[in-house]
């Protein structure tokens, strides 16, 4: 696949770049990740100073009308510097729900809330027991006059305890595994009834529980009982996102295990002089191409009109990834020896979040099922 940045794409490129090169560092990430917060709030001003935060806005609300292949740039540079600021589910996937589902009085009020950092949207898509699937929702609402009330558990919310409204798909109707009678509701995380537990995952970033008891919300992003196909959409943006993001984990990580093995000296030689050591490299540079080349698959067919298509593009990068990834992963620490395994070698936080990215939205193994099941129906 012959794929060039444009001139525009480069800019941005060159200027996230140079962003996390000046601002990111691993040291200032440990004390990033002991906070309260788990991120730097002067880094997310200084993204919504970039125009990032407003990347996936269309310019018809005031954003700059990226598309995938410019969250596909950010999201390998952010892999690349282990970023832990909320941009994926804020900038990247309740954008894209908003992007496709808002009203006009919606977008008036939340897009330039989100370009200029104030407000953060989490998206609860997973729920205590669905495993992988989106299309079981179990949290209930009902209308109670003008408003709704809204029932159920959320799990594993993706910054969900630092956001200040959080999309809540909800079931309107129909039962607990269709993909019919879903609605998606905006809540304001401090509504009575909302109860958020959040908590860090193996690779420090954070994420959430969430618990909703006679919650009401007046606020429905789309139309009631269609929210399914417009939230399966911004996932799969997601997704494409973090496969992205794993590329810069992994081209970081061989990057780092390369230098180790010119320095390390065994025999009165360099380790990356020894021929099996050699071939290692080479089996770790061949499955970061393949996972470059089916992260842009997927950010090229994320607008595909096709639905099964563009489903299919994602579970074959996602799949890939995830199982690249922890090839990369393992050998970059085996590379390493006792020393890969502990907190304060590089190497060791890359394979964390890798396997972090690899149980989000479905680990390979769901996601070649996904890709089965699409092939089997086409």
């Amino acid at each position: 696949m012959d794929f060039k940045l444009n001139e525009e794409q480069q800019m941005l490129a060159d200027t996230v770049n140079r962003f996390l090169e000046r601002e990111y560092d691993l040291l200032q990430r440990r004390k990033l990740l002991a906070s309260a917060s788990g991120y730097s709030a002067d880094h997310w001003n200084m993204m919504a100073e970039m125009g990032l935060l407003a990347l996936n806005i269309p310019e018809t609300d005031g954003g700059m009308g990226a598309g995938p292949v410019e969250s596909m740039i950010v999201m390998e540079a952010f892999g690349r510097h282990l970023v832990v600021e909320p941009f994926l589910p804020t900038a990247i996937v309740a954008t894209a729900v908003l992007a496709r589902g808002a009203s006009p009085e919606q977008r008036e009020e939340l897009f330039p809330a989100i370009a200029d950092g104030t407000l953060k949207v989490a998206v609860a898509t997973q729920e205590p027991g669905a495993r992988f699937d989106l299309w079981q929702v179990t949290t209930r609402a009902r209308r109670d006059g003008s408003a709704w009330r809204l029932d159920g558990r959320k799990a594993v919310v993706l910054a969900g305890d630092s956001a200040d409204r959080i999309i809540i798909p909800a079931r309107t109707s129909g039962a607990d595994d269709a993909t019919q009678g879903i609605t998606l509701f905006l809540v304001d995380a401090q509504t009575s009834g909302l109860t958020v537990r959040g908590f860090p995952t193996i690779d420090g970033m954070r994420t959430a529980e969430i618990g909703l008891a006679d919650v009401a919300c007046t606020t429905v992003i789309g139309a009631v009982d269609e929210g399914y196909p417009l939230l399966e959409w911004a996932v799969d943006r997601g997704i494409a996102a973090l496969c992205a993001e794993a590329v810069g984990a992994m081209e970081q990580t061989l990057d780092i295990t390369a230098e180790y093995l010119k320095t390390r000296v065994q025999f009165g030689q360099p380790l990356a002089r020894f021929q099996v050591i050699q071939h290692r490299i080479a089996e770790i540079f061949a499955a970061l191409e393949q996972s470059r080349a089916v992260a842009l698959l997927a950010a090229a067919d994320m607008d595909n009109p096709d639905r099964d298509q563009r489903r299919r593009s994602v579970a074959t990068a996602k799949s890939i990834v995830g199982r690249c990834g922890r090839q990369i992963g393992e050998a970059a620490i085996q590379l390493h020896g006792g020393m890969g395994m502990s907190d304060e070698m590089p190497v060791g936080l890359y394979f964390k979040r890798l396997r972090c990215i690899d149980m989000t939205w479905g680990n390979s193994d769901h996601q070649l099922e996904q890709y089965v099941q699409l092939m089997l129906t086409a």
